[in-house]
């Protein structure tokens, strides 16, 4: 006889207060958890329904494929950044390489990563700061394959989702480093000009 055994969604509690401890920390008011900064960037990119949006020509290769895979066009401009950066026009932040206790932009979306060479290293992981109630209610559902959490059993499925979301392990141990948070945490990175580069040009087309 097969056993029926249901996932256990106490197990994301502390994905939740993960969420809710980062959010006091870059003073959002909530944050949603998902499995890297590209992925953030890509659901924001999708809910707003991105056109045509500008980037640094010099920036990590998966945000212009967020942005294309979201159905966006990509433009570069060739200027400094340090930290954090804006999708211009949209309000949406790559903030993969800072960490600012209260640096919240109000009405914008502010995704962060905590990869391996990042500020928390937990392994893989990101989120996305929002003061969007609406917005978080998507994300949730687009994160997790379209589900609410409730048992699979229950769940009334009302859109398509992407499998996206954070596990409960990387969230533990985000929760441990970001006791050791300082109030500013800035990494700079050396990245390749991608604007000489053919391919992602050619998607705009």
């Amino acid at each position: 006889m097969t056993e029926s055994r249901p996932v256990p969604h106490e197990a994301y509690k502390v994905v939740r207060d993960f969420e809710k401890k980062m959010a006091d920390y870059i003073g959002s008011k909530y944050a949603v958890a998902v499995d890297s900064c590209t992925n953030a960037l890509f659901l924001c990119c999708k809910y707003l329904n991105v056109d045509e949006i500008t980037l640094p020509s010099k920036t990590y290769v998966s945000v212009p494929c967020s942005v294309i895979n979201a159905g966006g066009k990509v433009r570069f401009e060739d200027f400094y950044w340090e930290g954090i950066y804006q999708l211009k026009p949209y309000p949406i932040y790559d903030g993969a390489c800072s960490l600012v206790k209260n640096s919240y932009v109000a009405g914008s979306f502010h995704c962060v990563s905590f990869s391996a060479n990042k500020i928390l290293r937990i392994g893989k992981g990101g989120m996305i700061f929002t003061d969007s109630g609406d917005a978080v209610e998507w994300f949730k559902l687009a994160r997790y394959e379209g589900r609410s959490e409730v048992s699979i059993l229950k769940d009334e499925f009302k859109m398509i989702g992407w499998n996206m979301y954070m596990m409960p392990e990387q969230a533990a141990r985000g929760l441990l480093l970001s006791t050791y948070l300082q109030d500013s945490n800035i990494i700079n990175l050396i990245y390749p000009d991608l604007s000489k580069y053919e391919v992602y040009t050619k998607a705009n087309r």
